[in-house]
Order: C-alpha cells, then structure tokens, then sequence
C-alpha cells in the first residue's frame, strides 16, 4: 500500500514545541510580519536571526525529544510493509531523531541554513547573524534560515504531488487545515481515489473533507492506528 502522511504542528506540540501562532495571533511575542516574510528579514535581519536563533537554541537544548507519534511513524516506515511518503510542515527535526529515513520537509528546516548569494543549504546548529560567514562561497552577510516564510513557495511540491497521486492513503496529524498548499493535500488525495484519514486533537478546518476522522492525542492515536497497519 501507498500511504501518504501529512504531520503539522500538532505532533510536535506533544514534544513541547511551541505551535505556530497563539490565541493573541502572536508567534512567540511576534507579529508574523515582523519575523516570517522575506521584507521582514530585508527590513530587520538582526531581529529575524535572533528570533530563529532562540527557537534553534530552545530545539537543542535537551528538553524537547520526540514521542510516541514521531516514533511510531519511523517504525512504520522501517518496517517496509508499505510503501510511506512523510511529509511535514514542520520546521523541527523530531521525525528524524525518531528514526524516520526519509522526510519532506515542505516548509524547510531549522537546523540548516541557506546563503541568499550562491544558494546552499548547510547544517547549521548555532547562532546565525549578519557577521555569519557561507562555508560554500565564502560570503558574509548572506546567510539566512532554510525556512520557508509567507510569500515563498514551499519545498518538495512536485514530489509531494507524484506520491499523492499514487497512494492508496493519505493521513493528516496534528495539522490545522489552514495553511495552503498543505490544507488541499486531502482533496488532491481523494481525487486520486485514495482513502483519507485525519488524526487530530480537535475538529480541523478540513476535517469534513476527510473520510474517518479520529480524535485525541497523536502520542495516543498514531501508535494505535501504526499497530493496525501492521498487523
């Protein structure tokens, strides 16, 4: 079987990472605008770094790990019984630490870097700022997040969409319904032929869209519905 699986925030919330944006329509004290747009970092690329800074810093410093959900999904994909395309929306590494092989990470990641100037992506575990030098082409001053920001064009869509368009299932965890282009994956799903499946805390905004939806707690739900599918 072909299986899709969609992750969001909601997954890594479980291991203590902060979701995206809080009932004050603040990220972590911080207008959107003012930490998560290209003009943003053009504007203020002080604020931007230390504002990623602190969430990378607070990502390694040893309290937040991954749980059942993330580890769950690796063994699946270990186990080679079906064939499994993991993509999420978020920016951590928890799937990877949980053991998962392979991950799209659509809207980038926090633990590399990108240089506006030649255009590489490194592994980067420590602080960036407008001193940061690019290990590829020598630049200075050109490092940004390898993260993708409102008004970029997210990651992976061409091998996202193939993989949708062949599975046999697609699974939504922990995610919102919200954010485009992540938000129409079930419909592109269903219009494949495949099934769909949500697992969420609460009623999302494209729950009815799904053909089963299951509520609770993604540590809880996904090891109950992973133990089903290897049965």
């Amino acid at each position: 079987m072909n299986i899709v699986i969609l992750t969001g925030a909601g997954i890594s919330a479980e291991s203590g990472v902060p979701t995206f944006r809080g009932p004050d329509g603040l990220w972590e004290g911080h207008r959107v605008e003012d930490v998560a747009t290209p003009e943003a970092f053009e504007r203020d690329p002080q604020l931007v770094h230390q504002f990623y800074n602190g969430r990378r810093a607070k990502l390694l410093d040893g309290t937040i790990h991954p749980n059942p959900a993330h580890k769950a999904l690796a063994r699946l994909a270990m186990l080679r019984a079906h064939r499994v395309t993991l993509v999420s929306q978020n920016i951590d590494d928890l799937h990877e630490r949980g053991g998962s092989p392979a991950v799209l990470h659509m809207h980038g990641e926090l633990l590399k870097s990108r240089c506006t100037e030649c255009e590489s992506v490194a592994v980067c575990r420590e602080d960036l700022s407008r001193a940061s030098i690019c290990g590829a082409c020598g630049g200075i001053d050109c490092l940004r997040p390898h993260v993708v920001w409102f008004g970029e064009m997210p990651f992976f869509l061409d091998e996202i969409a193939a993989a949708i368009s062949t599975a046999d299932l697609f699974v939504a965890i922990g995610t919102s319904g919200l954010v485009y282009p992540a938000a129409g994956f079930v419909s592109l799903a269903r219009d494949a032929g495949a099934r769909t499946l949500e697992i969420n805390l609460e009623a999302s905004a494209a729950s009815g869209v799904f053909h089963e939806s299951r509520r609770g707690k993604a540590g809880d739900l996904v090891p109950e519905w992973v133990e089903e599918m290897t049965r």
